[in-house]
């Protein structure tokens, strides 16, 4: 007899995971996107009612009534695309059958199938995330000092009840998880906020007074109850016992495993919860080389304020008419929406952007008297426009220059002198204003006096620098003009007294200050 031994098998590679489908999510990317949104809502609302079919008319009828389609066949249409697409399952409606006819004849109702509800819970989730706006929650550290302090109370016991550290670690875990996912969001959406462009002026002024008592309140709360958190972290760390809790949370949470999973479940739910309180302590507690999230989101939070003032200044400068591109552009498009003809949009089209018809060779003296005359309008094509006289030479040989003597080179001397006669008048009336406005010391404004129509945009000017350094709780601001050649400081006085600065054109009115403005061209003479 010959015993033959056969070499053994190698082990059988596992199967592959079945590949996943995400057909479900057709509906999103095609046309009538929204009407199919729309049913399977309607099915999710109908199963959270305890209906589970549905027929066309149930499905026409839950659709909004605003969007919804006029003819049931398009809702018929959307129920077969929805279940080839397997949202949905189809099946036979026989209750309505009194026939046979009825029998034979094309009828469904419709049912959410599995795929279809999951594809509807992450859509849900997806949308919350999206407009979920967060928030900075002062009183879940609040509740993190007290479950901490729980902690140590539990583990001083001499046999600490697994039960107590169990829950104690859990309600610690949800609510610095639900502390750390709200911060996140709500920094987001108040750095969107900060980023916004064409917003309502007036409700962002009446939110940020809200926010910023908000972040103010939250970072004086993170300051006191951070710092108890990193000592209440540190002190159970120091004496070891942070390993004997999470080991008995283990073993809680382990606790309902079969025998020959007991050990696996324990060891894989101690690496969790060594994992959560390592998150903890790293978020409150600052390492080598590394800072808190705590510490880092009380940054995000103060650097948030300025940020937000800066937005507030902004939209004051646009309110008191300071110009921008942006404003200009509105202003420019309202011009042109309010113009009584396109001739008129034309004309300003030409003054504003400084772009005129090329129809033109030559313009001279006869050609714009031709023109007033005669004139062409814009949109005349250039097959109907009139045309343009070319002298033969300049078609012949494309020079128009003429040939023999060269004219005279012009005398600029007059019109050099009498630029210089106004730059240099200009230059004494703006001297004369600045020695006008230079007041030698702190005076109010009602004590300005009449200004001349030159001193008193120059005063308008320094007035404007100023208050555009001017920052909410300041008493006293100082700015230099743009050219540096003034400097105005500029007092507030709780007297509630009213200035008036007369002009030749008018009286200027507003709360008296005291000013005091420096001609800096003065010291340099």
């Amino acid at each position: 007899m010959t015993s033959q031994t056969s070499a053994p098998s190698e082990p059988a590679e596992p199967p592959a995971p079945p590949p996943v489908d995400y057909t479900p999510f057709t509906h999103l990317t095609v046309p009538n996107a929204p009407l199919y949104r729309q049913v399977t809502r309607a099915f999710l609302v109908a199963k959270e009612r305890f209906a589970v079919h549905l027929r066309p008319e149930d499905v026409h009828a839950a659709l909004d009534a605003d969007t919804r389609p006029a003819d049931i066949e398009a809702v018929v249409k959307a129920l077969d695309s929805l279940v080839a697409w397997g949202n949905l399952r189809a099946d036979p409606d026989h209750a309505r059958v009194t026939a046979v006819e009825d029998f034979y004849r094309r009828r469904f109702i419709y049912q959410l199938t599995r795929a279809g509800e999951a594809a509807e819970a992450a859509l849900g989730t997806y949308d919350e995330a999206l407009g979920r706006r967060g928030e900075l929650q002062a009183v879940a550290l609040h509740d993190i000092v007290t479950q901490l302090r729980a902690l140590l109370v539990i583990v001083a016991e001499d046999e600490p009840d697994p039960a107590k550290a169990y829950v104690a670690l859990s309600v610690l875990t949800a609510r610095f998880t639900d502390l750390a996912d709200n911060a996140r969001a709500f920094m987001g959406s108040l750095q969107r906020t900060i980023d916004l462009h064409d917003i309502e002026v007036e409700a962002f002024l009446a939110y940020k007074d809200r926010l910023i008592q908000y972040l103010e309140r939250f970072i004086q709360d993170l300051i006191t109850l951070g710092g108890r958190i990193a000592l209440l972290i540190g002190e159970l760390e120091q004496q070891g016992r942070v390993g004997p809790l999470l080991r008995l949370a283990a073993v809680r949470e382990a606790a309902d495993a079969s025998p020959e999973d007991a050990e696996h479940a324990e060891a894989v739910a101690y690496e969790r919860w060594a994992g959560r309180w390592s998150g903890l302590a790293q978020w409150f507690v600052s390492g080598e080389g590394r800072e808190s999230q705590a510490r880092l989101l009380r940054g995000r939070a103060l650097g948030a304020i300025p940020q937000l003032l800066a937005v507030v200044r902004q939209l004051n400068e646009r309110r008191a008419g300071r110009s921008d591109r942006s404003a200009d552009f509105r202003a420019l498009a309202r011009w042109f929406a309010e113009a009584p003809d396109d001739e008129a949009r034309h004309r300003l089209w030409r003054v504003a952007f400084g772009l005129y018809s090329s129809r033109h060779l030559t313009v001279d003296g006869d050609t714009l008297t031709e023109r007033t005359a005669a004139p062409e309008p814009a949109s005349t094509p250039w097959g109907r426009s009139r045309p343009l006289r070319i002298s033969p030479q300049l078609r012949r040989t494309g020079s128009y220059e003429r040939r023999g003597k060269p004219r005279r080179v012009a005398d600029r001397g007059e019109a050099r002198r009498r630029l210089a006669e106004i730059a240099a008048r200009q230059a004494g009336e703006v001297k004369e204003a600045r020695e006008r406005l230079a007041t030698g010391g702190p005076v109010r404004l009602s004590r300005l006096g009449e200004l001349d129509p030159i001193a008193f945009q120059l005063f308008l000017r320094l007035l404007g620098d100023a208050l555009a350094t001017w920052r909410p709780g300041m008493t006293t601001t100082a700015a230099t003009s743009g050219d540096g050649s003034m400097e105005v400081r500029l007092t507030v006085l709780d007297d509630g007294s009213m200035a008036e600065v007369r002009t030749p054109d008018g009286v200027f009115r507003g709360p008296d200050h005291l000013i005091d403005i420096v001609d800096l061209t003065a010291e340099i003479r």
